[in-house]
């Protein structure tokens, strides 16, 4: 019996839009953004960011190197805000709210960045003005955990930190490799389309 659900962020919770964000970085002067950027799993500095290894102020001062001049927070910010397609989905926040109140544990699993969360717990976040962190129980950031997907050592850390047995708990990402790792660990998953429409195959599960 599922009692548990945690999701993946970008292209489950939110539209991600690659191109988007090659143009974004393109614009503050990151001319090789295609060779930088990654759909699943980032790389060099933007993965040093993404596991904690390095602060946003020094990920800023690496990046600025890369583009030839300073740059400010908020250009950095509105760099990455890039990877978001669309508003978020207001009916994929009302299925999480429905959720919780039927009694299901709900999580986010993410590679994320400090910068792409500062958004999410913002009242930019949702149409309503409700950050991500009042739709679900917890979330557990690559860049806060110090890990990131598909490592199992990630998502064993939240089945120890939420105390949540894997047999009992559903994984959405779109990443087949993020997947594959949830699975060897007994969780049970779902591999959704990228910025699909997931609500009628989680239903279908529970």
């Amino acid at each position: 019996m599922i009692k548990n659900i945690a999701f993946d962020f970008g292209g489950v919770l939110f539209d991600l839009d690659y191109e988007g964000a090659i143009a974004t970085f393109k614009k503050i002067g990151l001319a090789d953004a295609e060779q930088r950027l990654d759909r699943y799993h980032q790389r060099g500095v933007f993965e040093l960011l993404e596991s904690g290894r390095i602060s946003p102020d020094a990920f800023r001062e690496e990046l600025g190197k890369m583009c030839g001049r300073a740059l400010t927070h908020d250009e950095v910010m509105s760099a990455w805000l890039g990877y978001v397609g669309a508003p978020v989905d207001e009916a994929k926040l009302a299925m999480l709210d429905a959720l919780r109140a039927e009694g299901y544990r709900t999580f986010l699993l993410s590679n994320t960045n400090p910068f792409v969360q500062a958004w999410a717990e913002s009242p930019q976040f949702s149409k309503s003005g409700r950050p991500l962190s009042d739709y679900l129980e917890k979330c557990y950031c690559s860049f806060e955990v110090g890990i990131m997907k598909p490592d199992p050592a990630i998502f064993r850390y939240m089945l120890d930190d939420a105390g949540i047995a894997p047999e009992e708990t559903l994984f959405l990402d779109d990443s087949p490799a993020n997947i594959a790792a949830a699975s060897d660990l007994g969780i049970q998953t779902l591999l959704v389309e990228k910025n699909g429409d997931w609500r009628p195959a989680v239903r279908a599960m529970l």
